[in-house]
């Protein structure tokens, strides 16, 4: 019993150095398409006005980005004010963009086309969100350059806690 122990101590020990340290990453920069990178809210708690923020990120293989459409959920009210959206990119740099929102779209042009390699940061601030319920999830599309389609980019999904 004890050297059936013993044995297996050592070969679980052994076996961890055989396990590699390197982590798979589902969203590598080689994609072809732009997508959702990522979402948060501030405060992270059950507060009535809160700020959505959620990333954009365009891989080293994709086409520059125009516009960007966000449907706003039909469970949430904001401010329906362009001022308060603020788009900057990896560097907390704010981007030159045009917004126009129309009921619950909101509708980001961009000056330029942004270029491929790129993380864009999407802040909505003076979100009044419900206290019960499903989180909101808002549905996100971009247009390339040079194409009049949208495409849908990905889902931003927030909870309510």
């Amino acid at each position: 019993m004890k050297k059936s122990l013993i044995y297996t101590a050592i070969g679980a020990i052994t076996a961890t150095f055989f396990i590699p340290i390197s982590y798979a990453s589902a969203k590598n920069n080689n994609g072809t398409f732009p997508h959702i990178d990522g979402n948060s809210q501030f405060p992270p708690t059950r507060f009535s006005t809160v700020r959505h923020t959620f990333r954009v990120h365009i891989p080293k293989n994709s086409s520059s980005v125009s516009q960007l459409d966000i449907e706003v959920p039909n469970t949430l009210t904001w401010s329906n004010n362009a001022n308060d959206i603020v788009v900057t990119n990896e560097n907390g740099k704010k981007v030159n963009v045009s917004i126009s929102t129309t009921g619950k779209s909101i509708l980001i042009a961009f000056a330029e086309p942004v270029a491929s390699d790129t993380k864009l940061e999407i802040d909505i601030k003076n979100v009044k969100q419900p206290f019960r319920g499903n989180g909101p999830i808002y549905n996100i599309k971009a247009k390339l350059a040079g194409s009049s389609t949208e495409m849908f980019i990905g889902t931003a999904r927030f909870r309510i806690n």
